[in-house]
């Protein structure tokens, strides 16, 4: 129970991300966050959160002298403001990114079937950028092959750029609980793309 994940909002309430049930304790206790009870949306200090009585068979943490109902969504006190990420750039988050499409033609194939492509291909000194690689289908990086696109005659569809960061990015959709239903809507589970 302890490292099950509990949501994180700003003192404005919005959702910045995550943290263990142990930590969103120990920040309840030390009075750096309250805990919103999904059921009606009134924050607690730790001291109205401990006296909630918990219902039999309801996940709860035990001490000695307590049951203390689990906590899955806490208001931070005094932070305001927005964590400052970037999406890792991985194989993963480019098939995203692109939306398992091709970036030349606009087919979307199997996955099997798509590749990464260098826009400046790495022969001539592309690097491995969010602004330098593409989905291509194998047809169309065949066509490419290490040539410019001027030389391919070949074109983007969309200008390729680093996506933004959303604090839910790294959660896995099974981790989701129903009581953050309310505080975040479907579009911060992937990431954000400018269009």
């Amino acid at each position: 129970m302890l490292n099950e994940p509990a949501l994180v909002l700003n003192r404005n309430w919005y959702p910045i991300g995550t943290t263990s049930v142990r930590d969103a304790i120990c920040l309840i206790y030390r009075a750096a966050a309250r805990v919103l009870d999904p059921d009606d949306c009134i924050a607690h200090d730790f001291d109205s959160w401990t006296s909630i009585r918990v219902s039999a068979g309801e996940p709860c943490i035990r001490t000695v002298r307590l049951r203390i109902k689990i906590p899955e969504v806490i208001v931070l006190t005094h932070y305001d403001s927005f964590p400052q990420f970037r999406v890792a750039f991985s194989r993963r988050n480019i098939y995203k990114r692109d939306r398992n499409r091709c970036q030349y033609c606009g087919a979307r194939p199997p996955v099997t079937e798509l590749t990464i492509d260098h826009v400046i291909p790495r022969s001539r000194g592309g690097r491995s950028t969010w602004e330098n690689c593409v989905l291509a289908c194998l047809r169309c990086n065949r066509r490419k092959s290490s040539r410019s696109l001027a030389e391919a005659s070949i074109a983007l569809q969309r200008t390729p750029k680093e996506p933004r960061w959303t604090p839910f990015i790294s959660i896995p959709l099974a981790k989701r609980k129903a009581s953050w239903e309310q505080f975040i809507s479907e579009r911060y589970w992937d990431i954000e793309l400018e269009t």
